[in-house]
């Protein structure tokens, strides 16, 4: 991502800019203080650290963050050390393998691969407290059709619900560019037809903005949403310098409608669950912008 100006950002943050200014990054807000009471988080990957996980811990605390989604694996020990001091709560894990071992492979050695890869990143999320594991289901190209996909995601995910039951873990599948579950209501319908309180949705509000409208999807998956990914999308930069580059617009300067998105949330019941940034990362610095910029656009102060 291109940094923008901050000057013009922190003018427009009042009491956070002065903060940020002092070097001290963004004010650390309860919750339950916010005028929204929604928990904000971050991935692991976009966190630049070195020396004990703990102080990096205890710097995301300071700066605004109520938790972090682990991305990637890491020390048992280490993690719940750091969790421990520090406060910050680890609400979940990202399945590790579901893009290099998908379970809609036609190939069932890598489909079996990938259910082990899911049960660890459950056990993992279990030991570190959390209550989620973010799965991308499968993938559709030429050697995977989209008939094959569904079917057999479906057959996988299903062999993993009595870990799931026995850890009181939930998989919830998140909306990503993979040519699958294309809409709404196909995501509905996948997820209902497991006819399980163990399986929803971890929608990616940015992800969408490519082809729909965030707010579309949210009313119609509804209570289906377990958790959200934050991040933005810039149809501009698209039509300049291709589909990726849509995701360089930094929070609250790209395409996405926050007050209808945040609208949506207020209708569907969504008031304090978990919101997670997932953009570029950095230092101390950078987190701290991106943890003011959600403050901004969730209306969180």
């Amino acid at each position: 991502m291109q940094p923008l100006d901050r000057r013009d950002f922190l003018k427009a943050s009042g009491v956070l800019a002065a903060a940020a200014v002092a070097g001290q990054g963004a004010p650390a807000v309860a919750a339950e203080a916010r005028k929204r009471p929604l928990k904000k988080a971050l991935k692991f990957s976009m966190v630049k650290h070195s020396g004990p996980l703990v102080d990096t811990f205890k710097m995301l605390k300071e700066i605004g963050y109520d938790g972090i989604d682990m991305d990637k694996p890491a020390d048992h020990a280490e993690v719940l050390k750091a969790r421990d001091e520090s406060g910050l709560i680890v609400h979940g894990v990202v399945d590790y393998v579901h893009w290099g071992q998908p379970l809609s492979s036609p190939d069932a050695a890598i489909r079996a691969a990938g259910l082990e890869g899911l049960k660890t990143a459950m056990r993992d999320s279990k030991a570190y407290g959390g209550t989620t594991v973010l799965l991308v289901v499968g993938v559709v190209n030429d050697k995977i059709s989209y008939d094959d996909a569904y079917k057999y995601t479906q057959e996988e995910i299903r062999k993993a619900l009595p870990l799931a039951g026995e850890l009181g873990m939930k998989i919830a599948f998140e909306n990503v560019w993979n040519m699958f579950l294309l809409s709404p209501l196909e995501m509905a319908r996948y997820i209902d037809e497991f006819e399980s309180p163990l399986v929803g949705s971890y929608f990616d509000v940015g992800n969408v903005v490519n082809y729909g409208w965030p707010e579309q999807w949210i009313r119609i998956l509804g209570k289906r949403i377990m958790k959200l990914d934050i991040k933005e999308y810039s149809r501009k930069m698209r039509d300049e310098k291709g589909p990726y580059a849509g995701f360089r617009a930094e929070l609250g300067e790209g395409d996405c409608n926050w007050p209808a998105v945040l609208k949506a949330l207020d209708e569907i019941g969504f008031k304090d669950g978990w919101c997670t940034a997932e953009v570029a990362g950095g230092d101390r610095e950078r987190l701290a912008e991106v943890s003011r910029r959600m403050d901004k656009i969730l209306e969180l102060v």
